[in-house]
């Protein structure tokens, strides 16, 4: 088998593992014996493949934002077809369903993380930044299509969209909010700018 096969396989066993830690524990509970542990390998693994654990952490943050990327263009390409709301309130799900949520809280916590991220996410918090790009992407494209007024800020409608998005499935002992319960929180702060419903 090629190496870069094998180590892509690798990696992805450790991102795979260190994600369930942080969804089954949260990010306190993330360290490299964790992960290791967790995807059933010596500790050696993850240092033959990363220079340190906050290196392995940051290409796990990295990983999840690609993700946050390619579902951007998927929300983009939806624009004006389907209802405003349905389409964000899933944009939103989709985000903060995964383990997002886990990876912000240890972004949070972590200085060095933080610190490397900053060449590819120079200012916000990553994650968060990438979702607040997407929302207002979509916003804008559904501007063009008239389903969102003209005179609507997306500048201040993406991150209101995001901020409430992350609040409401920050619980994450008490399970996912309910579908309906995001699409009322997106119809109360688009509600007033949509020109269009289906």
């Amino acid at each position: 088998m090629p190496t870069g096969v094998a180590i892509r396989d690798v990696r992805e066993q450790l991102f795979a593992a260190a994600e369930r830690v942080l969804l089954r524990d949260g990010p306190s509970a993330l360290t490299s014996r964790a992960v290791t542990t967790e995807a059933g390998c010596a500790k050696g693994v993850l240092h033959r493949h990363f220079a340190d654990f906050d290196e392995f952490l940051a290409e796990l943050v990295r990983n999840r934002i690609v993700r946050v990327r390619l579902q951007a263009h998927e929300l983009w390409e939806s624009a004006g077809t389907g209802g405003v709301t349905a389409n964000l309130a899933g944009a939103l799900t989709e985000v903060f369903g995964s383990v997002a949520v886990a990876l912000v809280g240890l972004i949070t916590s972590r200085d060095v993380l933080r610190a490397r991220l900053r060449a590819s996410t120079p200012s916000g918090v990553p994650l968060l930044s990438e979702a607040t790009e997407m929302i207002a992407s979509y916003l804008t494209a559904e501007q063009e299509y008239g389903r969102i007024a003209a005179e609507a800020d997306v500048s201040v409608l993406a991150p209101t969209l995001v901020g409430a998005g992350h609040l409401i499935f920050a619980d994450r002992h008490s399970g996912q909010p309910a579908e309906g319960d995001v699409a009322r929180v997106v119809s109360t702060v688009i509600g007033p700018v949509v020109r269009w419903t289906p």
